[in-house]
């Protein structure tokens, strides 16, 4: 009988430092800049676009996440490699963002996983850089819609990846979304 490797992952408080790996994290700054005669706070420069194309063109979407149940397995990762992809959530609704390294493929040993709470003083988003593994939108309550900034443009960039039976990756039920 062969023995499964068991990945059990624990969320933790999603920071900039802690994701910077693997992309910016997008939030209210603290020094604004105040436009339009002082009635606008500008927070300027949260986070770049990638695009490693001649004819790349950055896009907006919305996306629509359908909320997850926990306890749940990971099967796979995906990664973008022509491009960053930015999720920008239009509601305070509290979500995971599962992350690791990797070259040619995920490697296991360094997954990551951050909760947003939706308790933060401002809504919160993340970018993933270019070649970054992550896993799909991860919603938690109820159906979430994304703002997306993501890349079009020829060629390929969606790389998707599946676990071997041999692993089993699993994110455990969340009390409350507590840390």
């Amino acid at each position: 009988m062969s023995l499964n490797k068991v990945l059990t992952l624990t969320p933790e408080p999603l920071t900039a430092e802690a994701f910077s790996d693997f992309g910016d994290v997008i939030q209210v700054g603290e020094q604004p800049i105040m436009i339009n005669e002082g009635t606008t706070e500008r927070h300027h420069k949260l986070s770049s676009v990638e695009l490693l194309g001649q004819s790349d063109l950055a896009i907006i979407n919305i996306f629509r996440a359908q909320p997850r149940t926990l306890p749940m397995d990971i099967k796979m990762m995906e990664r973008h490699p022509l491009g960053s992809q930015a999720f920008l959530p239009t509601s305070s609704r509290p979500y995971l963002v599962l992350v690791c390294l990797g070259q040619q493929k995920p490697d296991p040993y360094s997954m990551r996983l951050f909760l947003v709470s939706g308790r933060e003083p401002s809504l919160t988003g993340v970018s993933y850089k270019a070649n970054c593994w992550h896993h799909p939108l991860l919603a938690l309550e109820d159906v979430t819609d994304f703002w997306v900034v993501d890349r079009a443009g020829d060629g390929n960039n969606l790389e998707e990846y599946e676990f071997d039976s041999a692993w089993h990756i699993q994110i455990p039920e969340l009390k409350n979304y507590e840390l």
